[in-house]
C-alpha cells in the first residue's frame, strides 16, 4: 500500500502518537520532526494536549467495524480540521492539507493526523490501520505491506507470539 507523501506522514503521526506514552516535550518534539511536521511545541500545556489527542486516535487503530472506524475519523476531522486545500511545495506532486486556521501546533497537528487517516481509509478501507496482535501489546501501525496481512507491530512482537507457539507445541509432543 502506497500512501501519498501527506497522507502517510499523517497516518504515520497518529499510530506514533497514539502509541506515545511520555508527555515530555522534547519526546514529542522529537516524534513531530521524524514525522517531517514543522511544528514545535513550545509549553508542557501544548505536550499534555497533544498526548490527549493520541488517545482520541487510539481506537482508529484495529477497529473491525468500518462504519465505526469512519464514524470515529469524521469525529476526529469535526473537532480538528477547518479546511482542506490541495498544494504543492517542496517538490511533491499536487496533495491534500487539512488544515486548521490557527497557529497553535497541536491543532496543526490535529487536522494533518485527522486527514492522514482519512486519506488511509479512502484509500485501503482501513484494513492497514492495524493493532498488534500480541496479547498485553496493544500498539498500533500502519500497515504498507505488499499483501496488508500485517498483525504485530514489531518484528520482536511477532517473534515472541511465534516463539511461544513453538514452545507449546513442543511441550504438548513431549506430554504425548
Amino acid at each position: 500500500m502506497q500512501f501519498n507523501t501527506y497522507g502517510g506522514t499523517g497516518a504515520f503521526l497518529a499510530a506514533d502518537l497514539a502509541n506515545a506514552r511520555d508527555a515530555r516535550r522534547a519526546v514529542l518534539n522529537t516524534v513531530l520532526h521524524r514525522h517531517e511536521m514543522q511544528y514545535e511545541l513550545t509549553s508542557d500545556e501544548q505536550a499534555g494536549r497533544l498526548l490527549d489527542w493520541g488517545a482520541r486516535l487510539d481506537p482508529v487503530f484495529g477497529e473491525a467495524d468500518q462504519q465505526r472506524q469512519i464514524d470515529l475519523v469524521n469525529g476526529l476531522l469535526d473537532s480538528a480540521a477547518t479546511g482542506i486545500r490541495v498544494t504543492m511545495h517542496d517538490g511533491h506532486a499536487p496533495h491534500l492539507h487539512y488544515t486548521s486556521e490557527t497557529r497553535d501546533p497541536v491543532e496543526r497537528v490535529r487536522a494533518a493526523t485527522a486527514g492522514g487517516l482519512a486519506v488511509a481509509i479512502c484509500g485501503a478501507g482501513g484494513q492497514r490501520l492495524g493493532r498488534c496482535a500480541r496479547p498485553g501489546c496493544g500498539e498500533v501501525f500502519v500497515d504498507t505491506s505488499r499483501n496488508g496481512r500485517r498483525r504485530f507491530c514489531t518484528l520482536t512482537c511477532a517473534n515472541r507470539v511465534n516463539v511461544a507457539a513453538h514452545r507449546s507445541r513442543a511441550h504438548t509432543r513431549t506430554l504425548t
